[in-house]
């Protein structure tokens, strides 16, 4: 039987900054999206491949801010799952270098590599197979279609169309290559580490001859996108394995509302339904794909959905009507108010006969293949002005009664006097 590992990609916290506030609370990879982490969806696909004997999570958090975390995973999911810290940022491939002792204890036959910031229905254990299939394959990299226009944002493929291997990558082109992207998911034979080495040495070699430019932060960083498949491409050990599944990139708040929308309905289509909250005869009433925490309490002529997680310990009151959005634990949403396209922040209160809304920044249903736009807060062409996106309270905010907010970013510890409407608010 073939054994392999998994290695899932966090980052640090001088990452996810386009996904503040939201990641003031808690680390990015730990913020709930249909009711649990990012990383846990990633954790939960790992561990539902039989072939997959241990988790490694690498990033640059503390330790002490995933430990608590990494244990109930390791309980409830029944497989080893270990967070190793990088001493510093050392790119997508650095990481897997430095811990290469550790990835390769038990000498695994492959490894998955997942990177934190993407969510899918992932499809590991069709693409492991595929892995097999091929002869003297170094990696596989999981591919997904995209718009021509967009495609430019991402990693782009050329591949041989009859045997699937990479003939060309390039990452962010500045022209059109191709509409086939990089997903972000890989698997990587142990051979990979020989290659691993030969570019940490260069760089090494680099920096210590005296090169000027040469960034003594980032000597030892290591990028598997320009240092690992672009010289695999077109040698034949590389390929590409295409995926039609759902797949995001989890880059900015916003996205957020999307990737729960899409988690709740994977739900809903696997042994996960019971995850989902139905309507009962002395609780509200549920609309589509709803997530609500056991601990939360909802009035019963609340309505909720389609599309929304209510958090540990959170308080709807009569009349509420919810869609599209995310509540945070411990919040307290008042009778009789509308929340749409939002996300409301740990702790907060959002008062009676209150309109919290924002507008969703989905991928053009009109256009097959197109992803999520991770646009910028700002407006480029007119001068500080907010992008319509949707609305976000930070932690401990307090929202009063009878006003309207409306695609505004409100950041924590903040008590509004009033209504407000495409502003930020500090």
């Amino acid at each position: 039987m073939t054994v392999c590992k998994a290695v899932i990609l966090i980052a640090g916290p001088q990452k996810g900054t386009r996904f503040r506030p939201l990641s003031l609370d808690v680390p990015k990879p730990l913020f709930p999206v249909a009711g649990i982490p990012i990383l846990q969806h990633h954790i939960e696909a790992c561990a539902s491949v039989p072939e997959i004997k241990e988790i490694l999570v690498l990033g640059f958090y503390p330790a002490h801010e995933l430990s608590a975390f990494v244990q109930t995973m390791e309980s409830e999911y029944r497989v080893s799952i270990r967070y190793l810290q990088e001493y510093a940022p050392l790119g997508t491939a650095g990481g897997i270098y430095h811990f290469r002792d550790q990835i390769r204890a038990g000498n695994p036959d492959a490894f998955f590599v997942l990177n934190g910031d993407v969510c899918a229905n992932f499809p590991l254990e069709s693409m492991l197979e595929f892995h097999k299939s091929k002869t003297k394959c170094i990696a596989t990299m999981m591919a997904t279609e995209a718009t021509r226009q967009q495609s430019v944002n991402f990693g782009c493929i050329v591949e041989d169309k009859k045997s699937h291997s990479i003939l060309h990558y390039v990452e962010k082109p500045e022209t059109y290559v191709s509409t086939l992207i990089n997903c972000g998911v890989y698997i990587f034979s142990q051979q990979i580490f020989q290659m691993l080495q030969t570019v940490f040495q260069s760089k090494q070699s680099e920096y210590y001859t005296g090169m000027p430019e040469m960034d003594s932060s980032k000597r030892d960083a290591i990028w598997l996108e320009k240092d690992v498949i672009v010289p695999l491409a077109g040698t034949d050990t590389a390929f590409v394995y295409q995926t039609t599944n759902w797949w995001s990139q989890i880059k900015t708040a916003g996205s957020a509302i999307y990737a729960n929308r899409h988690y709740l309905s994977l739900y809903s289509r696997t042994d996960r339904s019971s995850r989902l909250a139905v309507t009962k005869d002395a609780g509200p009433t549920i609309i589509g794909d709803v997530f609500i925490h056991p601990s939360a309490k909802v009035d019963p002529d609340a309505v909720l959905g389609p599309n929304v997680s209510i958090g540990k310990n959170v308080k709807v009151g009569a009349g509420t009507r919810i869609r599209e959005s995310i509540v945070l634990g411990n919040s307290v949403i008042g009778d009789h108010s509308l929340i749409i396209y939002s996300v409301i922040g740990w702790s907060s209160i959002v008062g009676d006969w209150t309109r919290v809304e924002g507008t969703p920044d989905d991928p053009n249903p009109n256009k097959p293949f197109a992803k999520m736009e991770n646009n910028p807060l700002f407006n480029s062409s007119v001068s500080g002005q907010l992008n319509p996106s949707i609305t976000i309270l930070g932690g401990h905010v307090v929202v009063p009664s009878e006003v309207i907010i409306l695609n505004s970013i409100v950041l924590p510890h903040k008590e509004l006097g009033g209504s407000y409407k495409n502003q930020i608010i500090l």
